[in-house]
């Protein structure tokens, strides 16, 4: 999984996100499977059936992971705030790793130990009838966007 691309969030790298932003205007309506579900994109949104159950979905193509935790949803960024590693679940302990230095993160994003110096990064998530709606072109750091960071989840 370290040798997987993920999507650089660094500060100086806002010309290529945003290229990447208007690159992702021109998808309509493709699906992506994902653990069994479908993820439909257009523009920066992706969309995704709400879990049923607790648990982590990771959209590799999107580089987002879906989390349904004590009926909350969060969408978080795969790359691990630290170095951009792509992050691992490990359900046995019940919580995200980073391979590459070893920080560790609660379901919710919340950093727990670790060469890190912040949650991991959340995605702007809504409710649309029976599917999360993620805006993979608006996320917010924890340091920086603490309000928006902490209001970007949806109530289930």
């Amino acid at each position: 999984m370290s040798g997987d691309r993920v999507i650089d969030r660094c500060s100086s790298c806002d010309p290529r996100r945003e290229f990447l932003s208007h690159a992702l205007g021109f998808v309509v309506a493709i699906a992506l499977p994902i653990g069994g579900a479908v993820a439909l994109a257009s523009g920066s949104e992706r969309r995704y059936a709400i879990p049923s159950v607790d648990g982590v979905t990771i959209d590799r193509a999107s580089q987002v992971v879906l989390v349904r935790r004590q009926m909350h949803a969060y969408a978080f960024a795969l790359a691990c705030p630290h170095q951009n590693t792509a992050l691992k679940w490990l359900p046995k302990d019940g919580r995200f790793q980073c391979p590459k230095h070893d920080s560790k993160y609660q379901p919710d994003g919340t950093f727990m130990s670790g060469h890190a110096t912040r949650n991991m990064d959340r995605f702007a998530i809504r409710r649309d009838g029976d599917a999360l709606v993620v805006d993979v072109a608006r996320w917010f750091q924890s340091d920086r966007q603490a309000v928006e960071w902490a209001a970007a989840r949806v109530d289930l």
